[in-house]
């Protein structure tokens, strides 16, 4: 069965190099994620669709330490035995920062200052047994900083 994305104009899909679907107020130019009637700065109703950037940097993360109650705990949580994962703050520069869930990060942690790029991943099997995927970022490839922390140090920045 085709993957499906976990929400319609959340992000391109299907794309090999997926993008987040947002807004920016044509009245003020405030950049908006999700996609919103409305702007929050101004009140502006003039908002226009965008895509946003790809890439962008790590601007803080923690760990994910425990399973997080339905319906947010997808297949990728219900590892046994259970292992925290990564969710980190995202600056698209000139834009915005996007809170999602980090993959693809070295052993030590993500570090700040990390460029990061747009992926999706899978999240879990909708009932109709079809794969509901949704984004996240991984570090682009590259020079990528040092991590601040060492394994065994608290899992915050």
């Amino acid at each position: 069965m085709t993957p499906v994305p976990i929400a319609d104009d959340l992000f391109t899909w299907p794309d090999d190099e997926p993008r987040l679907i947002g807004g920016r107020c044509t009245e003020c130019g405030t950049h908006v994620f999700p996609l919103r009637t409305g702007c929050a700065k101004c009140g502006g109703t003039a908002v226009e669709r965008t895509l946003l950037a790809r890439s962008g940097t790590l601007w803080t993360w923690t760990s994910q330490g425990f399973l997080p109650k339905a319906p947010f705990n997808g297949e990728f949580a219900a590892t046994d035995p259970f292992e925290p994962w990564f969710v980190g703050v995202v600056e698209l520069p000139g834009q915005l920062r996007v809170e999602a869930i980090l993959v693809g990060c070295p052993e030590g942690g993500p570090a700040i200052g990390m460029p990061m790029r747009t992926v999706t991943m899978p999240f879990r099997t909708d009932e109709d047994g079809r794969e509901v995927v949704t984004f996240a970022f991984t570090p682009e490839e590259g020079d990528m900083p040092v991590s601040p922390r060492t394994p065994g140090e608290a899992d915050h920045a």
